[in-house]
């Protein structure tokens, strides 16, 4: 069973198409990555999941299950970009409020609300007013009031904006923690370095429709081929531009590589040529912000 399946998913408001499409499938114990530029539909699809957004046609299923606004969602958690908690309310008290808001009572609330501080490292802070606490510790208190409830099927808007290198890798060893228990995670984020390091798999839409699907390998694989950009630091540029080599800084360029034995030594060549010292070369692999800039254009959107 597939903890979660978007099947054929159409919504327009008025003259925008938002997902004109869309399928995807989150598969059991999986970390997704989706991903996309702005206005490219992914907010509307992830709303559409949490029951927020009425699809014009197509189907969502949770857990082999038809999910509509009223019904379906039972295993669905939903951890927004916006700190959504109550600044002036003690962790523990943003911790049963939000046990509250996803069916549990108060009796069956003190054990998940006990784990959920240990978890996110707020047991010492537990009776302290949000509004107290820093932007990591109101991250992972968010993400704490969206999975009280244990789902199956967990939504991440940009769940480490905003925040710094420790506070992030505590987020993602709680990230870890939830998936060794059987949870299915779907991440949105800008972040692509860590959508390349942390995700199974990655899902790109743009304009409303899924433009790649696969591990960061595979995408690789497909948009580039065996290509790599071989970086050179030179003692200056050469004059005039070499054919092949662009200018990248005051002293480097870089140039496609597809056989390093061949392509290589003709480019340091070339170099030589021109008058450069060549003073330092890395020869890198095309990464996940390369597939993406290829897939979706390197056009500012707003």
């Amino acid at each position: 069973m597939v903890p979660l399946a978007v099947s054929d998913a159409h919504k327009r408001f008025d003259e925008v198409q938002a997902l004109a499409g869309v399928s995807l499938e989150l598969h059991q114990g999986e970390f997704l990555a989706l991903l996309g530029p702005n206005g490219a539909g992914k907010t509307t699809l992830v709303r559409a999941v949490s029951g927020r957004v009425r699809l014009d046609s197509g189907h969502i299923e949770l857990l082999g299950k038809s999910a509509d606004r009223s019904n379906g969602r039972e295993a669905l958690g939903v951890v927004p970009q916006e700190v959504a908690l109550y600044p002036l309310l003690t962790a523990r008290e943003n911790l049963a409020a939000f046990a509250r808001f996803n069916g549990l009572s108060a009796a069956e609330a003190r054990r998940p609300i006990a784990w959920a501080l240990e978890w996110t490292g707020l047991a010492a802070r537990a009776n302290e007013p949000v509004k107290r606490f820093s932007g990591g510790m109101r991250r992972r208190l968010n993400i704490a009031c969206g999975v009280l409830h244990a789902p199956k099927v967990v939504l991440l808007d940009e769940p480490t904006v905003g925040v710094d290198p420790q506070s992030r890798e505590r987020i993602y060893e709680m990230l870890t923690e939830l998936r060794s228990s059987g949870a299915s995670l779907l991440l949105t984020t800008h972040q692509l370095e860590e959508a390349e390091g942390r995700c199974d798999r990655v899902v790109i839409i743009d304009h409303g429709r899924k433009v790649a699907e696969g591990t960061v390998a595979e995408l690789v694989a497909d948009s580039f081929g065996s290509e790599r950009t071989a970086v050179f630091a030179l003692d200056h540029l050469p004059k005039p531009p070499i054919p092949g080599l662009e200018p990248i800084g005051s002293a480097i360029v870089t140039g496609g590589v597809r056989d390093v034995e061949v392509d290589l030594p003709e480019l340091l060549s070339r170099l030589r040529q021109a008058g450069c010292q060549v003073n330092g070369l890395e020869v890198k692999r095309p990464s996940l912000a390369g597939v993406f800039l290829r897939l979706t254009g390197k056009e500012l959107r707003e």
